[in-house]
């Protein structure tokens, strides 16, 4: 059976990089590791053993950043081999002393060498259960509220100071949604749901936030949508989730905290000298300065998952 070579050796440019680093580590380790012996090995290649460790770590590599690739054993072994047969030839016409892969090589130690320098100072200064507590309690004090409110949206302000008044005569909110409001929310009497302040263009959010439950705006709201009449019908704290749910997505977060604090201290104890030249600013635009307008309120991920159509407070933040 002819096996189908896996396209690592001259077209893989995912794997390749990782493959020659898990080389040079194997170089760099010749001194100390013990000779692989036959029982240890999936292959030879002119006497030489390829170790059943390498094989696991080019599956490790394939799994990892093959895109769901997959391959018998028959064709990893394979590959070995041709690794192992360049590689020797390599040896032969004394490649490897050439300035450019001594370069290269120099480049692959020093980049593994700093990512295990980040492994140990991380296993040395791991996060801790109570770091990850104090962060959670920090970020879920400041959840804030939630509000359930209905809200009427015409053209004109005074179609919404009529429609106060009617209010205030004892009309039925929902009622006059329906029958008025040009929001597609007005088919179910107004209403919007429940929701964050931030979902919603700010005018129309801090309207609710100063209403108390159950009152209307005695003055019409304008927004970018038209002029509103708002019921603010409850509100309620944010509930936050477990910690144990949001513990493992908590921890990177510190990971990254602790790192940027280790390597801020290393910049601050060394001598640093940028010897590259600054880029030139890349000029302006003619008259851009003068032309530019003010940008215009766009419409947030999040808001656009108020039930309402494109006239709604909340698809623009």
């Amino acid at each position: 059976m002819k096996l189908k070579l896996i396209p690592l050796i001259l077209a893989s440019a995912t794997l390749l990089p990782g493959c020659f680093e898990e080389k040079a580590k194997d170089t760099a380790d010749t001194a100390a590791a013990p000779a692989v012996t036959k029982e240890d090995a999936v292959a030879s290649v002119n006497g030489v053993f390829i170790s059943k460790k390498t094989f696991d770590a080019l599956q490790k590599q394939i799994s990892e950043h093959g895109q769901g690739q997959s391959f018998p054993k028959e064709q990893l072994v394979d590959e070995l081999i041709q690794r192992e047969l360049l590689t020797q030839e390599a040896h032969q016409k004394n490649l490897d002393k050439t300035p450019d892969f001594i370069e290269r090589l120099a480049e692959i130690k020093n980049s593994l060498l700093s990512q295990v320098a980040l492994q140990d100072y991380l296993k040395n200064n791991p996060v801790t259960d109570e770091e990850i507590k104090a962060e959670y309690d920090s970020k879920m004090a400041n959840l804030g509220s939630e509000y359930k409110a209905r809200h009427i949206l015409v053209k004109t302000e005074a179609e919404a100071k009529k429609l106060i008044a009617e209010l205030e005569k004892g009309a039925d909110f929902g009622a006059l949604a329906k029958k008025h409001s040009i929001d597609p929310a007005g088919a179910e009497g107004g209403d919007l749901g429940w929701f964050t302040a931030d979902r919603m263009v700010a005018p129309f959010s801090q309207a609710v936030i100063a209403l108390e439950n159950g009152k209307f705006t005695k003055q019409p709201v304008q927004t970018q949508f038209g002029w509103h009449v708002i019921l603010r019908e409850d509100s309620r704290a944010l509930t936050p989730p477990p910690l144990d749910a949001v513990k493992e997505q908590i921890r990177p977060l510190l990971q990254r905290q602790k790192v940027q604090a280790k390597l801020e201290s290393l910049r601050k104890a060394a001598q640093i000298e940028i010897l590259l030249p600054p880029a030139a600013a890349a000029p302006a635009a003619a008259g851009a300065a003068e032309a530019k307008p003010e940008a215009a309120a766009q419409p947030s991920a999040e808001a656009t998952a108020a039930p309402a159509g494109t006239e709604t407070p909340a698809a623009a933040k």
